[in-house]
């Protein structure tokens, strides 16, 4: 794993080099994660596209969202496809029912797993919008050069597709939770960054600092509530309908060319 150092975002990443379950690495430049890129420079876009080799980004952001950040950097670029995907679902347009719905949100994430309600605002992605998680894992394996997963800090919706993406491709748990975990090295700087944006300063201030925080802990009470909930996550993406053909795809983007894992046919979780 590999910080990129850009202008225009603070939580960036190259996700090569992470172990896998089997003695191999995953490959770098294929899997990148950052923060929301509205700021890019043109050195930032030059470095993306032309050294990383970025050809699709794959964004979590909400419809409003997008319409409130208005066109970003890349989206003039021709050469790269923009995947959109949100996990959230919209909460409409009036202040009362948008309360009401961060209320029953907020509720539900305490249900779902009350020893860390961020781990079961994580499970609430795949109970609210499977399809979209799905689909992003798609958009990752199908990517004709680097993909780059991103929504706005770059650490939760991000931290949970690429943690399945990871996960699916056989990277090791630690591992997973280890990447996860070092979006708290930029917690500072990404408040900030979102502290000064239209769309995300209010959110930012309304919030206390302890729920901007990064816990790896997290992650991995995630992972295992994959397991004992869904037998993993193999077994969740299949169950959704990633065929074993979009599996092994995924398995091949993100592992070393020379791993002989991304030759062997995917076997199917058991029923």
């Amino acid at each position: 794993m590999a910080w990129i150092e850009l202008e225009g975002a603070v939580n960036a990443r190259d996700l090569g080099g992470l172990p896998t379950e089997d003695g191999q690495r995953t490959a770098g430049a294929r899997l990148l994660r950052a923060d929301n890129l509205q700021e890019l420079s043109p050195s930032d876009v030059a470095l993306l596209v032309h050294d990383l080799g970025v050809t699709t980004i794959v964004d979590l952001r909400s419809p409003s969202e997008l319409e409130s950040e208005g066109p970003a950097p890349l989206d003039a670029v021709a050469t790269v496809r923009h995947a959109h995907h949100p996990v959230l679902p919209e909460l409409g347009s009036r202040t009362d029912m948008i309360a009401g719905a961060l209320l029953t949100r907020a509720s539900k994430d305490k249900s779902r797993y009350p020893d860390d309600p961020v781990c079961g605002h994580y499970l609430g992605y795949l109970e609210d919008r499977p399809d979209q998680i799905v689909a992003a894992l798609r958009s990752i394996a199908h990517a004709q050069g680097a993909a780059l997963v991103h929504c706005a800090a770059g650490k939760d919706r991000t931290g949970v597709v690429v943690a399945l993406a990871l996960t699916a491709a056989g990277v090791r748990p630690q591992a997973v939770v280890a990447d996860y975990g070092l979006s708290g090295d930029r917690s500072a700087a990404i408040v900030a960054r979102l502290g000064r944006s239209r769309t995300y300063a209010k959110d930012i201030s309304s919030k206390p600092p302890a729920l901007h925080q990064v816990r790896a802990e997290t992650m991995a009470a995630f992972l295992e509530q994959m397991e004992s909930r869904y037998g993993g996550v193999v077994r969740w993406l299949t169950d959704h309908g990633f065929s074993d053909g979009d599996l092994r795809l995924l398995r091949a983007k993100l592992r070393d060319p020379g791993d002989p894992e991304t030759r062997r046919p995917m076997r199917r979780a058991a029923s």
